[in-house]
This record gives structure tokens, sequence and C-alpha cells, in this order.
């Protein structure tokens, strides 16, 4: 049985905690480990770890990844999702009440400036959101998204924010579709504290793909790095008993990746109860809508028993979910 729970209305982050009163780094931090929950922020993350500890980070930076298109006469919207080794793209075709799921191959969409998209097949068997696409513009895809896309954002977000509220202080790589969102609430001033602390810090690269709204869809593949620096850094850390703590959900795949042998590529692996986590003993991590594919990686990470735990305390706190929401720290140990 999987991790339950309803989410009330209102708890939903419509807004950067900026625009809240609140730095980046005041927002909500919840805490779950074999000791119990604590409800603190995360400016107090320290507070929380040890000496030696390792907070593995994504450098990947947010692509503007919507752009307006003009599909038989109306206008739709694309999102971008992920570059292909070939050159093409996955896509997905979305209307304001959700993802269009009547693409057809050979289809040609209008986008600004001149340029075009042509769905050439389904990027996944029986997943009809999600096209592979041949993207016709001057130049660069990333270059045209530059000038033409903006954030992907949805309908818990009802206005615009610009591209510098969807990046991370670590954000070094442009590439994800979506914000590696748990590094979001990290200042300057607050790793400045941690390393001086003794936390220890290594980065990887995850590229992350649009999200998976449905209940059951699997994750899709995704580009990653893990710098053989960062792999050395997390088996001395292991070697010592320091924890290795993945900072999202996307850190943790690329870790767990590496740990089956490859570390750099494609991903595909679904963390899971059957694919528990091997080298990652905790994660700072947003707060996962129901059923979502991601509450069974934190199940990988820290076990059933403690995130059910955990967001049972989030509800009743009323924490706030998404991207620009409040954060947790799961730990097994």
């Amino acid at each position: 049985m999987n991790i339950r729970f309803d989410l009330p209305d209102g708890l939903s982050a419509s807004a950067p905690p900026e625009a809240r009163g609140l730095a980046r780094d005041e927002v909500r931090l919840l805490v779950a480990s074999p000791a119990g929950v604590h409800h603190t922020v995360f400016s107090s993350l320290g507070s929380h770890l040890r000496p030696g500890d390792l907070l593995v980070v994504n450098t990947s930076g947010t692509l503007p990844a919507a752009v307006d298109a003009v599909r038989a006469g109306r206008p739709v919207v694309v999102h971008f999702s992920t570059s292909l080794d070939d050159g093409s793209w996955v896509i997905e075709l979305r209307a304001p009440g959700g993802p269009l799921l009547d693409g057809r191959a050979g289809e040609r969409l209008e986008l600004p400036g001149g340029a075009s998209l042509t769905l050439l097949a389904p990027a996944s068997p029986g997943v009809a959101r999600l096209w592979r696409a041949a993207v016709a513009v001057e130049g660069s895809v990333p270059g045209f998204l530059s000038a033409a896309g903006r954030p992907i954002r949805y309908g818990y977000v009802p206005r615009a924010w610009p591209l510098p509220d969807y990046q991370t202080v670590f954000a070094r790589e442009p590439g994800s579709a979506e914000m590696p969102s748990a590094a979001r609430p990290f200042s300057e001033s607050l790793v400045v504290r941690l390393v001086t602390d003794g936390v220890l810090f290594a980065p990887l690269v995850l590229h992350t793909g649009v999200s998976s709204p449905e209940a059951g869809e699997p994750p899709q593949a995704e580009r990653f790095r893990v710098p053989p620096t960062t792999a050395a850094l997390v088996s001395w850390v292991r070697s010592q008993g320091g924890r290795v703590i993945a900072v999202g959900t996307t850190a943790a795949r690329a870790l767990e990746s590496a740990a089956e042998g490859t570390s750099e590529g494609w991903t595909d692996l679904v963390l899971g109860p059957e694919r528990p986590a091997r080298v990652v003993d905790g994660i700072v991590t947003g707060l996962h809508a129901p059923e979502a594919s991601h509450l069974l990686l934190l199940e990988a990470v820290a076990g059933r028993g403690l995130v059910q735990r955990a967001y049972d305390a989030a509800v009743e706190r009323r924490y706030l979910w998404h991207e620009f929401g409040d954060v947790s720290l799961l730990l097994r140990r």
C-alpha cells in the first residue's frame, strides 16, 4: 500500500516565498527521522545535520521551456521537456485545462518567429501525453527558448514569475524543463554556514523533464552526470559513517543510477519499495502531490512509515506544497 493522504484546498503555494514576505531560506522545514517529526524553518537546516554529512546538489539550471504555438489555427502551449541525442525533443502539448492527448504523427505546429515543430512519434509506448518532435529553429533550441519561452507553470500558480524565481543558487548548466525545486530554499549565506559547520557539498547534473501528473505513469528517462570527484566523496563519506543526503529527487535518482555502474548518460531508474536506495541516507525535498511517483522514491530512501508520518504532519500543520512551497528533510538514520 502506497503513501496515502488528501491534500486540502489552500495548501498549494501560489507564489514564490519572496512575494509572501519571506526570504528563500525562511520557508518551513519538516524534519522526519526515526527520532520523530520536528517543525522548524529552512535556515535552521544545519541543526539537523552533522559534521561530515554530505549534501549532493543538482546544478542543472531551469530553461524557459513553455512556448506559445498555433495548432490548426488554435493557440496551444508547448512544454519542451528533454533534448534527445538525435537532436529531436520530447515535448508536451497543453491547453489551459491540461495536457492534450490527441497528437498525430506528422502534425506540424507553428512557433514564434517563423519556427515550427513536427510530431514524430509518441515518446514512450502507451503514453499519449509526450511526443518526440523535430524542431525547426534558427540557431539552437535553448537559444530559441531564451527568446520565446517562459518558465513552465501550472494552474496553482495563477500569474507568471520571471525566470530567476525558478533558478536555484546552485544552477550552473541550463537544461531542466522544470526547476529542481528542492534546492530553491538554499541561500548563499546558508551554504556558507553549513560548510563552516563541517557539512560537505558535492555537485551532479540531472536535467529534469516535465513532471508526470498522471497516477501510474512511469518517470521518463533523464540525462545525468555524476562527476568522479562526487562519486569518490560519496564513497569516502560513507566509509567514515557520514550520511549522504540528496537535495531533491533528481539528485537521488542520479546517485542511485551511478551506484549501478554508469555515471553519465541516460537513466530510466525507478526507485521504490522494489528498488530501495543503496547509497542515499536522506533527502531534502519539497512536498509532492497525492499518488505522485516521487512518493515511491521517498519511500525508497526513508521507508514507508516515516514518509507517511511526515506527510500526515505536513497536512495537519498546513505546510505549503509544490515548487514555491515548504520543504522536508527525511532521514532514515
